[in-house]
C-alpha cells in the first residue's frame, strides 16, 4: 500500500524533531546577532521573522561592521511543543519558551516547512503573558488540530484578519478587543499623528500570501489561536522651513534617499490572537513589530 503524505492526516513532525528545529534556529540566530550577519540565520527564518530579522542585521552590520558589541546569546528553555495533524503541506508546529530576554513573557515561536526534505524555518515570533496562552484541542496522542484558513465557525475567519486588522487600525469598529494592540495604539497613532511642524501620515496593508500566510490552532474552547501577519508604513512630513526629526542610527541605516521634508518608514508586524468560536471579538495577544525599508525625500 503506498501511504501519499499529501493526503494522509499526519502529526506534522515528532516531538523529538521539533525540540531539535528549536535548537539549530537559536544557535543560527545566536551566530547571527552576534556577527550582525544575515546569512548565518537565513536558512532558519522565513515569513514575517524572516523580514523583521533581516533588516534588523543589516542596520546593525552597517553601524558595527565588526559584529554586535551588546551581544548576549538568546536561551529558549521550558519548550512545550504543539504539534498538529494535518494533511499537505506546508507542515508547522507551535514552540511555547520561555526566554532570558523580554521579562516574563512567553515566547511563542511558528516553525513550517514545505517538504520532507526542507529545513524547518521560524516564521513567526510573539511574545505573549504566562497567562494569556491558551489550552490547545487534542486528541488521545497529544496532537493538536490545525483550523483551516477559510473556517467559517469563528468570529473572523483566519485568512481575512490580517485585512479585518488594517481595517480595524483605519476605521475602528467592534471585530477585536480592547487592548494594547488595538484600541491603545490606535490612541497613540491618533496623538502622534499631529505635533507642531510635523504631521505623520499612516497606511495598513494585509499580508497575506505564501510564508506570511495565517495559521491557526484550535483551543480548547472551540475557538482558534491565529498568528497572521500585517505590514505598515508610518510617513512623517515636516512643515515648510521645519525638518523631519533626525532619526536613529538603525532607521537611517535602513533609508534610501535623502531626508528633506519627509522620511516613509515600512514595517512588518505579526500579531498573534484568539479568535473566538461564534460571534465575539478577536483578542490581540501579542505583536511584534521591526522596520524593514525608509525613504527620505
Amino acid at each position: 500500500m503506498v501511504v501519499h503524505g499529501e493526503r494522509e492526516v499526519l502529526p506534522a513532525t515528532t516531538r523529538a524533531e521539533a525540540a531539535k528545529a528549536l535548537e539549530q534556529f537559536t544557535d543560527a540566530y545566536n551566530k547571527a546577532d552576534k556577527a550582525y550577519d544575515g546569512s548565518l540565520d537565513a536558512g532558519f527564518t522565513t515569513g514575517a521573522l524572516a523580514a523583521i530579522d533581516s533588516a534588523r542585521l543589516k542596520a546593525g552590520r552597517a553601524n558595527n561592521p565588526d559584529g554586535n558589541p551588546a551581544h548576549s546569546p538568546l536561551e529558549l528553555t521550558d519548550a512545550k511543543f504543539t504539534i498538529p495533524k494535518k494533511a499537505g503541506w506546508p507542515r508547522w508546529f507551535v514552540a511555547d519558551t520561555r526566554a532570558n530576554k523580554g521579562g516574563d513573557a512567553r515566547w511563542l515561536l511558528v516553525f513550517t516547512r514545505d517538504g520532507l526534505e526542507d529545513t524547518w524555518e521560524a516564521a513567526y515570533l510573539t511574545l505573549v503573558a504566562p497567562g494569556d496562552v491558551p489550552e490547545f484541542k487534542t486528541d488521545k496522542d497529544g496532537w493538536a488540530e490545525a483550523v483551516p484558513a477559510n473556517s467559517t465557525d469563528l468570529a473572523a475567519a483566519p485568512t481575512d484578519l490580517s485585512e479585518d486588522y488594517t481595517t480595524y487600525l483605519k476605521d475602528g469598529g467592534k471585530t477585536f478587543a480592547d487592548g494594547p494592540h488595538t484600541d491603545a495604539w490606535r490612541e497613540l497613532r491618533k496623538k502622534r499623528s499631529t505635533r507642531p511642524g510635523l504631521v505623520t501620515q499612516y497606511i495598513d496593508e494585509p499580508l497575506t500570501d505564501g510564508d506570511y500566510a495565517p495559521l491557526a490552532l484550535r483551543t480548547k474552547d472551540g475557538g482558534a489561536m491565529v498568528f497572521f501577519t500585517t505590514r505598515h508604513f508610518e510617513k512623517q512630513t515636516a512643515a515648510q522651513g521645519t525638518s523631519v526629526p533626525t532619526p536613529n542610527k538603525d532607521v537611517l541605516a535602513l533609508t534610501d534617499g535623502e531626508i528633506k521634508q519627509s522620511l516613509t518608514m515600512e514595517f512588518v508586524s505579526n500579531e498573534v490572537a484568539l479568535d473566538p468560536a461564534g460571534p465575539g471579538q478577536v483578542s490581540v495577544l501579542g505583536r511584534i513589530q521591526g522596520m524593514t525599508s525608509a525613504k527620505g525625500e
